[in-house]
């Protein structure tokens, strides 16, 4: 169940944490997980395009798995309530996009179109995987 945010987003969320935690937890993945997907990347383009989106306080990732069980992130911008940034209210109930038509003498409205994004490259499997302390534990 879910918490009811008291606070807003600030866009000051998460902070820095110290390598060796980090690789402990990431080591701890891994250990739990093997031979699974231990990490995703996303190029500059799409979270540079989320991020500069009017109102955007940071990245939320959502855990996903296409209909074929391969997992993927997605990730979608977020606003200082803590709502997604998405274009529901201009989509039906499968997520396809909606065509307004304009009203007769008028014009069609406004309004902002926002991107959600996916298309990461997981490792291990995809070119460019790290091979640093928090991918295999050893510096590289």
């Amino acid at each position: 169940m879910e918490t009811e945010n008291k606070h807003p987003i600030t866009g000051r969320e998460g902070g820095p944490i110290k390598l060796d935690v980090a690789a402990s937890w990431t080591k701890n993945y891994r250990e739990k997980n093997p031979g699974q997907t231990i990490s995703q990347f996303f190029g500059k383009h799409i979270l540079e395009n989320i991020l500069k989106q009017e109102g955007c306080l940071g990245i939320r990732f959502y855990y996903a798995q296409d209909n074929e069980g391969k997992k993927h992130l997605i990730i979608a911008g977020v606003n200082s309530d803590g709502s997604d940034q998405t274009n529901e209210e201009y989509c039906d109930d499968r997520g396809v996009a909606i065509k307004v038509a304009a009203p007769v003498g008028g014009s069609l409205p406004t309004h902002k179109m926002y991107e959600v994004g996916d298309q990461s490259s997981p490792c291990p499997g995809s070119p460019g995987c790290p091979k640093g302390i928090l991918a295999t534990g050893q510096k590289a």
